[in-house]
């Protein structure tokens, strides 16, 4: 394909890099230079659905890639991949379950001990006072 071809799809590519707040910059720029073009790029945002859900073709493949996962065509791997993915997320999430229960764990002994150290004191200052009077 020549360079004069290619150019929409690398434009198109690049807006969506940039996300949705690219593709109505693009737009508004657009209908202040020439207004038929701004139309035809609210149009054509409106078309494939880049105005209202945000998510492209594009978008999807590089948000493939920045988690790990591009489809590589071979199902089976493709498949083992994703629930490995899956089983990992699940003891990830399992840890941080965990980690919470230790948090939770040492906040109730760090209280208990507070309260402890509270009542000693407060029976202590009782017993001292009478003796005092």
């Amino acid at each position: 394909m020549s360079t004069v071809a290619t150019w929409p799809m690398q434009a198109e590519a690049w807006l969506d890099e940039r996300g949705k707040g690219a593709w109505i910059a693009a737009m508004v720029l657009s209908f202040i230079l020439f207004w038929p073009l701004g139309l035809a790029l609210l149009a054509y945002m409106i078309w494939s659905k880049r105005m209202f859900n945000g998510c492209s073709r594009s978008q999807t493949r590089h948000s493939y890639r920045r988690h790990g996962f591009k489809p590589t065509g071979n199902t089976a791997f493709d498949s083992y991949k994703a629930e490995t993915l899956r089983r990992l997320e699940d003891e990830q999430q399992a840890f941080e379950e965990f980690l919470q229960r230790l948090r939770e764990a040492k906040d109730k002994s760090e209280f208990d001990q507070f309260m402890d150290e509270r009542s000693r004191k407060s029976r202590n200052g009782d017993m001292a006072e009478p003796a005092g009077a």
